[in-house]
């Protein structure tokens, strides 16, 4: 199968070098999860999850979340799922069209 997406991996908050220095590429179904988390984050709602108690609250931003990963064109609607792994990490899964392999996004609101 040919490449569909291309995208420079981020590890953190940086761009990952390889052992020249030079930017390392990432492809494909790496490279939808990454632009979701990235736009999780740019969202301003996994920090809206900070301390947040109410069940109802909490319930409603991962539904929010849920709903913006479902807005990329990449994604097959009604799959995307979130699991609350910790109180500060979440595990959104979701999948792509022409992907067999499952998206996997580690979300820390730490």
């Amino acid at each position: 199968m040919d490449k569909l997406y291309f995208d420079l991996l981020i590890n953190g908050n940086d761009i990952t070098l390889d052992n020249v220095n030079e930017p390392v590429i990432t492809c494909d179904f790496i490279s939808i999860g990454q632009d979701i988390k990235h736009a999780i984050i740019e969202s301003g709602l996994a920090i809206k999850l900070i301390g947040e108690r109410s069940p109802l609250i909490r319930t409603d931003i991962i539904n929010q979340i849920e709903l913006l990963a479902e807005q990329d064109r990449r994604i097959i609607p009604g799959t995307v799922n979130i699991a609350e792994e910790t109180t500060e990490r979440y595990l959104l899964t979701a999948k792509a069209y022409n992907y067999d392999e499952l998206i996997a996004i580690g979300v820390t609101t730490a």
